[in-house]
């Protein structure tokens, strides 16, 4: 049985940055220490971090109640309030947004201050999505399906500034994309924002899968790259598994022979990406 690892798999830059800001805030900061949100998307990271004494906030609320300490912005990024109310506090805040989605924070502000309409490309309830949306100085519109699209009316034949999550599937943003130029629209600024590593990693993710008897996708049950990610391979490869940990892993459903396909998220750690390789070896 062949056994094959995508270069791409595990912590992109973003999630890399974010998680060892944290870790080195741990070891520096004077006082509490905080996240606002999951720092990313991965159960075994974020167990590891509040071992270390980093608690997670999951709630505005929960932050209004803070008074001192050190809030660390997770790679997803927040909305312009929660940095607004963080200094409102007094707290000191540890930016790690990831630098891809500070970038559509900017361009999102400065477009809605132009009179643009903003229509961001992605999954509605995603921690990024709701930060990017919070930038807007005006209504954001969200799309993440065909249908939605389709359904889509411009406010007062405003221009478009249309952007996207930056780990969502490239071909749907192009068919998205694709069906809103067809309500012949004009004026309009379009920008793939998905980041280069999400598309190299899906793309390397399709053609392994292309090739795969079976697949092996590893990342957290929130993730919502690791979830474009399973769809992706499993229009390649029926056989496609998704799991979170090593005891996920069932050993039963991998051939006695042919090749095995292994890919990750963007928050899933290398080390749980090699004890999964090693063990499908065995």
């Amino acid at each position: 049985m062949q056994v094959v690892t995508a270069k791409t798999a595990g912590f992109c830059f973003g999630v890399r940055r974010a998680v060892e800001t944290c870790y080195d805030q741990s070891s520096k900061a004077q006082g509490k220490v905080y996240t606002y949100g999951p720092i990313i998307h991965n159960e075994m990271v974020v167990r590891d971090l509040e071992a270390r004494g980093i608690s997670v906030i999951r709630s505005k609320q929960e932050l209004e109640e803070l008074k001192e300490g050190t809030v660390i912005i997770r790679s997803h990024g927040v909305e312009k309030e929660i940095c607004d109310l963080i200094g409102k506090q007094g707290l000191k805040m540890v930016d790690a947004t990831c630098p891809f989605v500070k970038k559509i924070h900017k361009i999102v502000r400065e477009k809605s201050e132009e009179g643009f309409q903003i229509v961001v490309i992605g999954s509605r309830e995603h921690p990024e999505v709701e930060g990017i949306c919070g930038w807007s100085v005006t209504p954001v519109t969200v799309i993440e399906n065909e249908q939605q699209a389709s359904a889509f009316v411009r406010e007062n034949d405003k221009p478009l500034c249309i952007v996207s999550q930056t780990t969502f599937n490239s071909k749907k943003f192009d068919k998205l994309v694709e069906i809103l130029h067809l309500l012949r629209y004009d004026r309009d600024c379009i920008l793939n924002t998905i980041c280069n590593a999400t598309e190299e990693r899906q793309k390397e993710a399709a053609e392994l899968a292309g090739k795969a008897d079976v697949m092996i996708v590893i990342g957290g049950k929130n993730s919502s790259n690791t979830q474009k990610l399973f769809e992706i391979c499993k229009e390649k490869c029926s056989q496609t598994y998704y799991i979170q940990t090593l005891a996920d892993l069932d050993l039963s459903l991998l051939p006695s022979v042919g090749y095995v396909g292994i890919t990750a998220g963007a928050s899933t750690p290398y080390n749980l990406i090699e004890e999964v390789s090693k063990q499908c070896r065995k």
